[in-house]
């Protein structure tokens, strides 16, 4: 007999089990529930009117996309939509009081998923600063352009208190919803059903898997939900090493990276959103095999491993020999990636990466690229440079290492074509992707003479 997926609605328990769990949380909300105020804008995850918040059994309250969301996930949880927004003796909520006062609510269709977004927010305790609004606001696009408005109403709701969660009582051993949605609770559950179910996708997130329930309306077959496996949500900051577990979300791993390289506070900025960032995982990244994925460059150039594990015993694969082809890795069928491991820089060490993209928010690379140094008296002793969006896979430019380290930067940057060999697309050209890639070079050049010195890709 199948399992009831459970999980707390604006403070109310719910039990649901005559729904499919590959149900997307947004139709579920607005179709079975009657919650309307939760809007489809995109169902990609991008535009932000369906946004609610995850409220953690920690204490945080993290904004996230509704339309990309799978049911089967929400099991365990506790969500928050703009219906369980309550104020004192019926008055409206103080963050619905603030953007009305700043008429910022304009033709109404965003404003709810501005208010989850702000709601959120204000309870994260974030200095009301411009530049951390709009980083709030990333996610969320209004169609009537009025920004101002919004920004404004932002700025006085910080402190305001969330409501306390009420999560379930958690699972102690795996469960199953429908017959084919997996969430397994240990380790060993995991690799057990990794095993009998080879065809069943694996599903951390959901930010990209969620796109097939959503955008597509074909979702898989067979899912295994790794998301509640405490071995695979760990974070090691250790002296030497940093490991992160497979399904540890961008938001839970971007304090430890930021503070252990501060290049990826602007980078991972531009990683999706906080909608996004709350439920992707860096470990969903690398499997996915995307040769535009965010995270790939990034790590290859801190020299990465993977522990990979399954019913037979347990391997370490370097990143660098992971990827195989486009969308392809050594991944056997009954593996899963348990965490990654990557080195804290060494002392002389420096690091750096770069993103471009069609715009600044919300859109995934055309080039990026990551760079660790060694320099001892000012001259470059080790490099390892790597890319995205410049082959089938993420790869390390090691010709361009080697001319690097032999005759400077110019060097590099000629080497760059016997690396690689990029397709033409429609988000850039061969030959604009080489001449990017060079001109990132070049940037990274300028940095080392000047560290003070803002540098811009576009000026070059």
């Amino acid at each position: 007999m199948a399992d009831s997926i459970r999980f707390t609605l604006n403070g109310e328990p719910v039990e649901v089990g005559e729904v499919s769990p590959m149900t997307t949380l947004l139709d579920w909300l607005r179709d079975r529930r009657g919650l309307k105020g939760t809007k489809e804008g995109c169902a990609e995850g991008d535009c932000g009117a369906c946004t609610v918040v995850l409220e953690r059994a920690d204490g945080r309250h993290e904004a996230m996309n509704a339309c990309i969301a799978m049911l089967g996930q929400m099991d365990g949880q506790a969500i928050r939509t703009i219906e369980g927004l309550r104020g004192t003796d019926g008055a409206p909520h103080p963050v619905q009081r603030a953007m009305a006062e700043a008429d910022a609510t304009q033709c109404g269709f965003c404003t709810p998923g501005f208010v989850m977004t702000a709601y959120a927010y204000a309870s994260g305790g974030e200095p009301a600063e411009l530049e951390t609004i709009h980083d709030a606001l990333a996610g969320n696009l209004c169609r009537c352009t009025g920004y101002r408005p919004i920004v404004e109403a932002m700025t006085k709701v910080v402190g305001v208190a969330a409501e306390p969660a009420s999560l379930p009582a958690p699972r102690v051993q795996s469960a199953a919803f429908d017959g084919r949605f997996f969430a397994p609770r240990s380790l060993g559950e995991l690799t057990a059903l990794r095993a009998e179910h080879p065809e069943a996708l694996l599903l951390a997130g959901g930010t990209d898997l969620g796109l097939l329930a959503s955008r597509s309306r074909k979702p898989p077959q067979a899912a295994i939900h790794v998301a509640h496996v405490p071995e695979l949500n760990v974070i090691d900051a250790g002296k030497e090493q940093i490991a992160l577990g497979a399904a540890v979300t961008y938001a839970r791993a971007m304090p430890v990276l930021v503070e252990s390289f501060p290049a990826l506070r602007a980078y991972l900025a531009r990683l999706g959103s906080r909608q996004i960032r709350t439920q992707g995982t860096i470990g969903g990244n690398i499997g996915n095999a995307s040769p535009i994925g965010d995270m790939p460059p990034v790590l290859l150039a801190l020299e990465t491993r993977l522990t990979l594990v399954s019913v037979r015993g347990t391997r370490e694969v370097p990143l660098e020999e992971f990827f195989t082809g486009y969308r392809k890795t050594v991944l056997a069928p009954d593996e899963v990636i348990q965490r990654l491991t990557l080195w804290r820089l060494w002392e002389g060490e420096s690091f750096h990466c770069d993103k471009v993209s069609k715009r600044r928010d919300q859109d995934i690379s055309t080039v990026a690229g990551a760079y660790r140094l060694r320099i001892k008296g000012g001259r470059i002793e080790d490099a390892r440079l790597a890319f995205g969006g410049m082959a089938a896979t993420p790869k390390r430019a090691s010709h361009a290492e080697a001319a690097l380290l032999k005759d400077g930067f110019e060097a590099a940057r000629a080497a760059l074509a016997q690396d690689f060999q990029p397709l033409d697309d429609w988000r850039g050209t061969a030959a604009y992707r080489l001449r990017v890639a060079a001109n990132l070079l070049r940037r990274l050049e300028l940095r080392l003479a000047d560290p003070a010195r803002p540098v811009e890709v576009e000026a070059l």
